[in-house]
């Protein structure tokens, strides 16, 4: 698994997952939108946090030089 993500592009999705886990908190979203988003917002904070997404590596993105 070699690293794909820069380290602005991790920032910048857990700073996405932060907003949704407020947008949770304060209860601006609910039911199916908050399940979809949630599961996003994982996503978001693992692939953020190592620097690997699959998806990229599908399509053979790199932001990382």
């Amino acid at each position: 698994m070699t690293k794909n993500m820069s380290k602005t592009d991790g920032i910048v999705r857990i700073i996405v997952a932060l907003a949704i886990a407020v947008l949770w908190y304060t209860g601006a979203v609910g039911g199916t939108l908050l399940t979809v988003l949630g599961i996003v917002a994982v996503i978001f904070i693992v692939t953020g946090f190592i620097n690997f997404c699959p998806l990229y590596a599908v399509l053979r993105i790199r932001t990382r030089k």
